[in-house]
């Protein structure tokens, strides 16, 4: 372990993946974040971590961190209708209601409402 690493970030990927979920669970979204960032460095094709890193983003706050991370889900998997609504949500949540509009309406007629 490195001096800047601290036990949260030891372990295997699938290890610090269901630690990152229980501290994602438990509202700790800044550790959840540090061992995302870090999965997501060593797999940057995983949806499923970015998404998650993007969540956590969302709820503490930091929108432009949630934005560029489901834009790179978005480009992975176009077709990934809970980024699309959440990103249409970190959207109007940034005060961008007409950027929004396009991925709310998408994720809408992709969940059939």
């Amino acid at each position: 372990m490195s001096e800047n690493e601290t036990y949260y970030e030891f372990g295997t990927a699938a290890e610090r993946w269901d630690r990152a979920q229980l501290f994602f669970d438990a509202k700790e979204y800044a550790t959840a974040a540090r061992i995302l960032r870090g999965l997501v460095e060593e797999a940057p094709g995983q949806v499923a971590q970015r998404l998650l890193l993007a969540r956590t983003y969302y709820h503490s706050a930091q929108l432009g961190r949630a934005e560029t991370e489901l834009l790179a889900v978005l480009e992975l998997d176009p077709v990934e209708h809970y980024a699309r609504l959440m990103l249409g949500r970190t959207l109007e949540r940034q005060g961008r209601p007409l950027d929004a509009a396009p991925h709310l309406r998408i994720a809408a007629a992709m969940s059939g409402e």
